[in-house]
């Protein structure tokens, strides 16, 4: 294992490193701990678009390959934007993800289809003329999406050229996973182009930035996109393995998996983490642009495990969970923040529910593997696996192992005390 050393960190402790690949038979000991350095987070088709707090393509790989078999069933309840879906289609494993979230499955569908390389050639060659004959005048005002806030969110001149090349992806003569592909290189550039911060969870305009924002500047960064992705597709689709499937079902979520008893021989998710990231509004604009949504996202956000919308009436009580360190916490959250204990309630009450529904769906012998994180919520560390592990064994299952792995890197920024330092993955074996 050439890749594989022991360091120590700047807290004194020793921890193992591994860089790129994890060898499939890398022992992982309880409450070990590894810094996993990623050099494939825009492998293939991985790096279509940004999404927050994502899975290096690293773990899931090592997790499918070491844990199943091919042709196998795989199952990620929180696929968010599809990560452990496309490494089980190129490790030849069949898979299912759910998410709640339409942006994501749209998003998670087009990194797993194949497109025929000449048809992707033919419509970037299409877009390189298009963006070289570019004339305002081509568009008109009511061509131009309706959303809140649209003219504090992007500069006219920005406002026009986005219309334009989303008109031209309407327009262009290709099947529906050739115009969904461009639509993503589009929502991939959309919050570069637009007024609000790049490097925040939340969607805001920050007036202190000064960000600069200037004519052609979407045109530009398009073309750039097309020309780094196209390749990417190409090299997936030659990748592609013929007789392997992948669903993404749209009624369906964490809590409700619609699937036979036993269906499944893994699970590997990464959940969302307690009141961290706002899903909806991290990527609003995206959704406005690509029709997702036109007005407010609060119907989404509450679908969210892990939300902050909730309603008053519920967190007039304290309410426990029967895990006695998880409801000390919460306890203490309460005494600062009713709101926000009900909050940490709520996520690990549905966190239950999913592993009740994986459980059910899993075959015996078959494994749920949890990477989870940690936070802070009113000053009180709410270590998530830690009371994940008791509510899973309460419903059948065994922790067979867990492990820490340190991370390095984030798409997005968060403030520095809420960061997580540490995932934790748990194996929870059925």
């Amino acid at each position: 294992m050439d890749n594989v050393t022991q360091i120590i960190n700047d807290y004194g402790e020793s921890i193992v490193q591994v860089d790129g690949d994890i060898p499939v038979d890398l022992p992982a000991k309880d409450g070990e701990r590894f810094l996993f350095i990623s050099h494939d987070q825009s492998f293939l088709t991985h790096g279509l678009h940004k999404y927050p707090a994502k899975f290096f393509p690293e773990l899931p790989r090592w997790l499918i390959k070491r844990y199943s078999h091919k042709h196998d069933e795989i199952l990620d309840p929180f696929a968010g934007s599809g990560t452990t879906n496309v490494e089980a289609l190129l490790s030849k494993r069949n898979s299912v993800g759910i998410d709640v979230d339409p942006f994501s499955r749209f998003i998670s569908q087009v990194k797993v289809t194949p497109l025929p390389e000449r048809e992707l050639k033919s419509a970037q060659k299409s877009f390189m003329e298009a963006i070289l004959n570019y004339d305002p005048s081509q568009v008109t005002e009511s061509d131009l999406p309706n959303f809140p806030y649209r003219d504090n969110w992007f500069n006219k001149e920005i406002l026009f050229e986005l219309t334009y090349l989303r008109k031209h992806i309407q327009q262009l003569d290709a099947n529906d996973g050739i115009k969904d592909f461009f639509k993503v290189c589009l929502s991939s550039i959309i919050r570069s182009v637009s007024n609000a911060d790049d490097n925040c969870t939340r969607t805001v305009i920050r007036k202190k930035l000064n960000k600069l924002v200037k004519p052609s500047d979407a045109l530009n960064r398009f073309a750039k996109t097309v020309l780094t992705k196209v390749p990417k597709m190409v090299a997936f689709s030659q990748n592609y393995p013929s007789d392997i499937t992948v669903d993404f079902p749209e009624d369906m979520d964490a809590r409700n998996i619609k699937y036979a008893e036993g269906h499944f021989d893994l699970a590997v998710t990464s959940p969302p983490y307690v009141n961290a990231v706002d899903y909806p509004r991290t990527h609003q604009l995206e959704m406005y642009w690509l029709g997702f949504a036109q007005t407010s996202l609060t119907t989404l956000k509450k679908q969210n495990v892990g939300t902050e919308s909730v309603s008053a009436s519920h967190y007039k009580n304290r309410h426990e969970i029967g895990v006695p360190e998880a409801d000390k916490v919460m306890a203490k959250i309460f005494e600062a923040d009713p709101r926000r204990a009900f909050i940490a309630f709520k996520y690990l009450d549905d966190m239950r529910k999913n592993l009740t529904e994986v459980y059910k769906v899993l075959r015996k012998g078959g494994r749920y593997i949890v990477v989870v994180g940690n936070n802070r919520i009113r000053g009180q560390l709410f270590e998530n696996w830690k009371y994940l592990m008791p509510i899973a064994e309460k419903i059948g299952f065994e922790v067979e192992t867990y492990f820490g792995s340190e991370i390095i890197k984030h798409f997005i920024k968060v403030p520095r005390e809420e960061r997580i330092n540490t995932d934790w993955t748990l194996v929870l074996k059925k």
